[in-house]
C-alpha cells in the first residue's frame, strides 16, 4: 500500500511539473462581418489584454491597447475598409502573447488572397503571420488593392498557372520578383474535361519544378512570398499543403485550410471577361470564358464520400514516394537539415 501511495504521489508531482501554470490564449480568430466589424474570438481561462498593430513586424512597444483584462474571449471593432490590422492577445497571468489577423485580405477585386499564419504545428508552435501568402489570380486588382498588397512588402511571387492562363490574365502586381514555369493547360485538362482525381494525382510530378522554385525561395528567406494559380485552390492548395507539411502542421488542419477556398474565392475576379466568339479556335479561351462567368460558383472541394480532393495528392505521394516527407526529400531536396531551417524561420 505504501509503495502504491508513493508511486501515485510521484505521478501527481510529474503531472504538476509538466502542466503549465496558466492556460494561454488559443483558438484565436479574426473575421470581418457583413456589418462592417472585425470580430475577435479566443479561448483563455485568464483575462487577456488586446492590442492592435499595423504591421506584423511591430510588437507590444508599438501596439495600441484597445481592451484591458477581457474575460469573455470576444472583442469587436469597426473594420477599416482597406486595412488588415494585426492583433496581439496578451495573457495577463503569464504575459505570453499570441498574434492573430484576418486570414483573407479584404481586397475589392481579389480572389482567395490569404495568409497561412497562425496555424498550430504539432510541436505547439504556430506558423508566423505575414510571411506566407496564397492567392488566386490577380489580373483585376484595383489601385486600392495594389496599395494594400504593397504594405505586405512582398519579396517573391511564384505563379503556378499554365502559360495560357498567364497570357489571358496577367497579374497586376508589379515590383516583386516573379517566378513561373511554362507548361500548357492541356496537361491539366483532357479535351476540356476535368477529372478531379487524375488532376490531383498528377500534381506531385507535374508541379515539382514549381515546388522546387517555391521552397528555394523560402530557404533563401525571400519572404514575404505569395504563390498562386487561377482559383487559388487546387495547385495553390497542393503547394500550401506541402509547406504546412514541411512545417509539421497536422493533416486535419491542412485540409481545413484547403477547404476555405470555397468561402474565399471570387471567380469573377480571377480572369478578365472573355468573349469566346472572339477566340473561336482557341479551346482554352472557351474554358476560361466559362471559368470567369459570373454564373460560375465555387463548389465544395470534397467528393461524395466527404474526402477532400487534396487527399488524392497525398495518396499519390504515399504510393510513389512512400510519404509526403519522402517526396519533399527525394523530389524537392528538402531533407532533415532543410526542414529544420524552414521550421526555425517560419514557426514561432
Amino acid at each position: 500500500m505504501k509503495i502504491r501511495r508513493f508511486v501515485g504521489l510521484v505521478l501527481l508531482c510529474a503531472a504538476a511539473i509538466n502542466t503549465p501554470l496558466y492556460a494561454r490564449v488559443s483558438d484565436a480568430t479574426v473575421d470581418r462581418t457583413a456589418q462592417g466589424t472585425l470580430q475577435l474570438h479566443w479561448s483563455d481561462s485568464n483575462p487577456v489584454d488586446v492590442y492592435v498593430v499595423k504591421s506584423v513586424t511591430q510588437g507590444l512597444k508599438e501596439a495600441r491597447l484597445i481592451a484591458a483584462a477581457d474575460r469573455d474571449g470576444e472583442y469587436a471593432m469597426p473594420a477599416p475598409s482597406h486595412e488588415r490590422p494585426y492583433f496581439l492577445l496578451k495573457d495577463r497571468k503569464d504575459d505570453t502573447v499570441v498574434m492573430v489577423a484576418e486570414r483573407v485580405l479584404p481586397l475589392d477585386q481579389g480572389s482567395n488572397f490569404r495568409d497561412l499564419g497562425g496555424y498550430l504545428a504539432a510541436d505547439g508552435k504556430h506558423v508566423r503571420w505575414g510571411l506566407l501568402f496564397r492567392s488566386g489570380a490577380t489580373p483585376l486588382l484595383t489601385e486600392q488593392d495594389l496599395a494594400e498588397i504593397d504594405t505586405l512588402g512582398l519579396q517573391q511571387m511564384i505563379d503556378l498557372r499554365a502559360s495560357e492562363e498567364r497570357v489571358f490574365a496577367p497579374t497586376r502586381i508589379s515590383g516583386v520578383s516573379y517566378g513561373a514555369v511554362g507548361y500548357s493547360f492541356a496537361s491539366i485538362v483532357n479535351g476540356g474535361q476535368f477529372d478531379v482525381e487524375t488532376i490531383y494525382r498528377n500534381f506531385p510530378g507535374m508541379l515539382a519544378p514549381q515546388m522546387r522554385m517555391l521552397f528555394a525561395a523560402l530557404l533563401r528567406k525571400e519572404v514575404p512570398v505569395v504563390f498562386n494559380c487561377s482559383a487559388g485552390q487546387d495547385r495553390t492548395g497542393f503547394a500550401s499543403a506541402l509547406i504546412l507539411t514541411a512545417l509539421n502542421v497536422p493533416r486535419p488542419v491542412i485540409y481545413a485550410d484547403y477547404k476555405l477556398s470555397t468561402t474565399y474565392r471570387k471567380p469573377e475576379f480571377e480572369m478578365p471577361p472573355i468573349d469566346p466568339a472572339q477566340h473561336p479556335n482557341d479551346p482554352f479561351a472557351q474554358i476560361f470564358a466559362r471559368m470567369s462567368s459570373s454564373a460560375h460558383k465555387p463548389q465544395p472541394l470534397v467528393g461524395k464520400d466527404g474526402q477532400p480532393f487534396l487527399a488524392f495528392a497525398f495518396d499519390e505521394m504515399d504510393k510513389k514516394w512512400g510519404s509526403p516527407e519522402a517526396y519533399l526529400k527525394n523530389e524537392l531536396g528538402i531533407g532533415p537539415v532543410q526542414l529544420a531551417l524552414l521550421r526555425e524561420l517560419y514557426l514561432e
